[in-house]
């Protein structure tokens, strides 16, 4: 910040020397709203990666009353709603956007993408199909994807998901969110493959990790695969595959892997603990 400050009094200073040497205030005047332009651009993307959710909405709707032509601070307060998991009131800020004279094809997937938030799947595709298919981005796909998915379409969802994922550098979330749908209509083999490649692009997605072990255990594969965990993970991931074989009917298999999941847990794991109480008292 130090650093940020000293640059504009340096460019301060050059501007007023270069006033005094010739005329032209309003060329300086004009320099001066140009550094301040820039501070506020600074700002503005700060208050949208770093700031509080909530403190970057009350900043964004009071810039937003008062400039209210200007589309990139009706944006701001549009993500900084999302970010704040206030999805009804970010999809009337999105719809301000698109009103706008400037919008773009970009902010119409951004309101989808909000109502898809809000469970509002039909609106979602709604809105999507108004976005031309010359509009080839990877959140149009992925919405695209998970619209498709929602109505059952599977062929268009998997066609949307691949291509999703050669639009991205990182294809881990699409990748888990194709595996999951490959999961829920029973494809437990190829759901694996792509939780597991989706693990490979980024190991810290826990969310995958555990899905890997549900799409294993549908195949009766209970042995834990190599996997990046910590102690606590790998705990939680034997707990899951030991519900897993409960549900299919492999009771003992169950009973000893939520009893290998409450010994490598390495505090108190009382949900194991009481599914297994549960299962030997019946």
């Amino acid at each position: 910040m130090r650093h940020s400050i000293l640059l504009t009094l340096c460019v301060a200073g050059t501007l007023a020397l270069s006033a005094c040497q010739k005329p032209g205030g309003n060329d300086v005047d004009r320099a001066f709203q140009n550094v301040n332009v820039v501070d506020e651009t600074n700002l503005n993307d700060v208050m949208l990666e770093v700031a509080d959710p909530n403190e970057a909405v009350t900043y964004f709707q009071r810039a937003s009353k008062e400039q209210p032509d200007r589309i990139d601070l009706r944006r701001g307060l549009a993500k900084s709603l999302v970010r704040a998991k206030r999805h009804a009131e970010a999809i009337s800020a999105w719809k301000k956007v698109n009103a706008h004279e400037d919008a773009t094809h970009e902010d119409k997937v951004d309101l989808a993408d909000a109502l898809i938030r809000n469970n509002d799947w039909d609106k979602a595709d709604a809105v999507l199909d108004e976005v031309p298919p010359t509009f080839e981005t990877y959140k149009r796909y992925r919405l695209e994807a998970m619209v498709a998915d929602s109505n059952k379409e599977w062929d268009k969802a998997d066609s949307f998901y691949e291509t999703a994922v050669g639009l991205t550098t990182k294809p881990a979330g699409v990748l888990n969110n194709w595996g999951y749908s490959k999961l829920t209509r029973g494809d437990y083999a190829e759901a694996e493959k792509l939780f597991a490649d989706a693990i490979r692009q980024d190991d810290s997605i826990f969310t995958a990790k555990n899905n890997l072990i549900l799409a294993r255990a549908a195949q009766k594969k209970y042995a834990m695969p190599v996997l990046p965990i910590d102690q606590t993970e790998r705990a939680q991931l034997l707990y899951t595959m030991g519900l897993s074989a409960v549900k299919q009917g492999d009771t003992e298999i169950g009973k000893g892997l939520m009893r290998d999941a409450i010994e490598t847990h390495p505090q108190h794991f009382e949900a194991a603990v009481r599914s297994l109480r549960a299962l030997e008292q019946s």
